[in-house]
């Protein structure tokens, strides 16, 4: 077995560990399907005569709790699949999506405090690993989070989790969370944070067409909690879900000041009149690690005179509108181009022609960079 790395506790103390858990193996002669006949026994009328099932709730055991686990989920259609879990908490690897689990009184689900990353995995390496762990330990930090180990065991341990996945194609997301122990409002009663990490493989096939956004009507996060990548999402999924009810893709926050800010998750940029790519500032918004690569990306588009710079600086929105192009960027959305925002027609409303070299520079970054932004992945 290899030497384990250097860890920031004793290992009396710590999760380390890695075995790969098989899948668990239960016994299923004591364990009834969940249908309707076995959750509604009978039916009664209520005391203001409506009439009504009474439900027969089950005491279920730890396998039988796993297996109704499983089975609920070999109905879900989705397009994602989550080929392998790390958790501190067991200390190892899981491939079962039923064991794929946290406790209820981890303060990351109860309090929202935690905080995540990801990483793209593209034929086999993983994509700015190393400039997403550094945001992911700097969220940490301003969520006033411990950190139960140390930098290099943290990378070593999510490179092992995607190569016990086999995955080549998908992503890696990885949360750190003050941990479990109680139901209280501090985390003082944490035993220890934990880190969790999924190896998530997206079906869905690329979309690169254009797209249309509005303008949010969700308060934007301030920026204490906008800078740090916190699980504290609702106002994103809120924003989200805005602009799903309106017909657009994304819904576009602006600032305090009413500057352009980002997307719920993504960052904006916009290739002006003068062919200047031009990028909000970060102070205020998440600083999107795919969006800073892009914009060194974009100096190659300045040497062939396709650009004529880059700017970082506060973007107002009539600018923004007349902009000849708008995109938006993110690991998850890579670079996308924008026709519509609001009731505005971006550019000639068609796909820009900068937006477009900008994903290609990036696609092609992602499968043949440099090793500072491709970390190999030892299946």
């Amino acid at each position: 077995m290899a030497s384990l790395p250097t860890l920031t506790k004793p290992i009396s103390e710590t999760s380390f560990f890695l075995p790969k858990l098989s899948n668990l193996e239960f016994s299923r002669s004591k364990i009834r399907p969940l249908t309707r006949s076995n959750v509604f026994k009978n039916s009664t009328f209520s005391s203001d005569g409506q009439y009504g099932p009474t439900f027969d709730v089950p005491l279920l055991s730890c396998s039988e709790v796993i297996e109704r686990m499983r089975t609920s989920r070999e109905g879900h259609n989705t397009k994602q699949l989550y080929l392998a879990m790390y958790s501190s908490v067991f200390g190892g690897i899981t491939t079962d999506t039923a064991a794929m689990v946290i406790p209820m009184d981890d303060h990351m689900v109860h309090r929202g405090h935690g905080i995540f990353d990801t990483a793209a995995i593209m034929d086999g390496y993983l994509y700015e690993l190393d400039q997403h762990l550094d945001r992911f330990l700097g969220s940490a930090t301003m969520a006033k989070i411990q950190i139960p180990f140390d930098r290099e065991s943290i990378r070593r341990i999510l490179i092992h989790t995607v190569s016990v996945s086999k995955c080549r194609e998908g992503s890696l997301r990885y949360w750190l969370s003050a941990g479990p122990g109680d139901f209280q409002l501090s985390s003082s009663g944490c035993h220890q944070a934990t880190l969790y990490a999924i190896v998530i493989k997206d079906q869905s096939p690329p979309d690169h067409r254009g797209i249309r956004v509005v303008t949010s009507s969700i308060p934007i996060k301030p920026p204490q909690f906008a800078v740090m990548k916190s699980v504290n999402y609702l106002p994103n999924a809120l924003s989200k879900m805005e602009a799903e009810e309106n017909d657009a893709y994304a819904a576009i926050w602006l600032d305090g000041d009413g500057f352009v800010a980002e997307g719920p998750n993504m960052n904006v940029a916009f290739v002006t009149k003068e062919k200047e790519l031009l990028m909000p500032c970060f102070d205020k918004i998440l600083s999107g690690c795919t969006a800073k690569r892009v914009a060194v990306l974009a100096e190659n588009l300045v040497k062939e005179g396709k650009l004529r710079g880059i700017r970082v600086e506060n973007v107002s929105v009539e600018d923004a509108k007349r902009a000849d192009e708008m995109m938006l960027i993110g690991s998850g959305v890579l670079v996308r181009s924008v026709v519509q925002w609001d009731e505005e027609i971006i550019g000639n409303g068609r796909e820009g022609p900068v937006t477009q070299a900008l994903l290609n520079l990036l696609l092609e970054d992602m499968k043949s960079g440099p090793p500072t932004v491709r970390v190999p992945v030892p299946y």
